[in-house]
């Protein structure tokens, strides 16, 4: 059987809601777009699996395996987009509208486009003509928890020796990207009339110490770490939320502190998150404060595929950019947990993600097809000399 067009499947799938949210009323199951994923894999011969993800009601995983054997290529992308801000689209983000030589929908470019064009280069090849396996891979949840992605590298499950993420990269191959975690430090002192400091403990004043001491350790990351391959060369933190008090007459009994830190390659966030701790646990040391540390986020590893890993090498010749960085997150860390060299290549652009009007423009369909056309063939039949 034959799949439908790109602009089919691409309208397809963008009118099925799979909004990803940190807030549950908010949170929609990716269900839907999975089964459509898989009806569509399962009509061009792929072995389907949908895998429910651990923990997390109503998300679903999709690998859909052509040929077999070891090693192969993956193309992967996940199947949620973010929220969207009611009454500032100028058409119904879940309805595909042609205008300008661009198609606006909530997906078109992150993500949801990717598979309407890897399905169709998937569909000029059988199982019959490949001696390595092609997987679609088919995530939950990348722009909140990753849980998806999350569950498949603790299953150990696809193997493959290459995979590329078609997140929104300008048709640009994309080697290596920062990581991030996101940590809450709650200090609790005591509360007292402000005419008498000796009567309380302020939380407030130990911040400020804690504040200096994340600045001096900041300054000597990026001291000691630098990687001009990336636009902004060295790792960052950013203190984006603080909070304390009540009342400008009552000492501050308690206060909190949201920070980012963007890691390199090569600088492990669990490694990063206890320095972050225990520097901070030695700050306040006898100062009769209690401190609480909150993960709120994870975290997500950065990521380095090396210059001369075989899906670099061709991905450069096929679009004729070298590899570059970027600085959002990706998957690829999971992917690269599971054993592949990764690159992150897709069509659309990060200017167009995550806002009202979001895009994807029509030039950049039929190139995309072409690039992952020839990568399974490179990547899944050898070539006999």
């Amino acid at each position: 059987m034959k799949i439908p067009s790109v602009l089919t499947m691409i309208s397809e799938l963008i009118a099925i809601p799979s909004i990803s949210c940190t807030n549950p009323k908010e949170d929609q199951s990716n269900k839907a777009v999975i089964d459509l994923l898989a009806h569509w894999c399962q009509d061009l011969g792929f072995k389907v699996e949908i895998l429910p993800v651990p923990e997390y009601s109503g998300k679903f995983n999709l690998v859909a395996t052509l040929g077999s054997g070891d090693g192969g290529l993956v193309l992967s992308g996940h199947t949620d987009t973010v929220p969207y801000d009611f009454g500032a689209w100028q058409s119904d983000p879940f309805k595909l509208k042609e205008a300008d030589n661009r198609l606006y929908g909530l997906g078109t470019s992150d993500m949801k486009a990717f598979f309407a064009l890897a399905l169709t280069a998937a569909a000029q090849f059988s199982a019959n003509s490949l001696t390595k396996p092609l997987i679609i891979l088919a995530t939950a949840d990348e722009e909140t928890s990753m849980s998806g992605a999350r569950a498949l590298a603790a299953a150990g499950y696809p193997k493959a020796r290459h995979s590329i993420i078609g997140e929104p990269t300008g048709l640009r191959p994309v080697r290596m990207h920062k990581g991030i975690f996101m940590e809450a430090i709650k200090i609790r002192g005591l509360s007292g009339h402000s005419s008498d400091p000796s009567l309380g403990n302020s939380a407030l004043e130990a911040m400020y110490l804690v504040i200096e001491e994340l600045r001096k350790w900041r300054t000597e990351l990026q001291a000691r770490y630098n990687n001009p391959f990336f636009a902004v060369p060295v790792p960052t933190m950013n203190l984006g939320h603080i909070h304390g008090g009540d009342n400008p007459n009552r000492i501050c009994a308690d206060c909190e502190l949201h920070l980012d830190l963007r890691p390199l390659p090569g600088m492990a966030i669990d490694e990063l998150r206890a320095i972050l701790r225990e520097r901070i646990q030695n700050i306040l040391k006898d100062s009769g404060l209690k401190v609480e540390f909150v993960a709120l986020f994870q975290g997500i590893e950065a990521i380095e595929t090396p210059a001369e890993a075989e899906i670099v090498q061709i991905a450069e010749r096929l679009t004729n950019y070298s590899a570059e960085s970027v600085a959002f997150a990706t998957e690829a860390p999971y992917l690269k947990d599971l054993g592949m060299d990764t690159i992150i290549l897709g069509p659309g652009n990060i200017a167009q993600a995550h806002q009202p009007d979001e895009f994807i423009t029509l030039k950049s369909l039929q190139p995309m097809i072409d690039i992952l056309t020839q990568m399974i063939k490179q990547l899944t039949i050898p070539t006999t000399l």
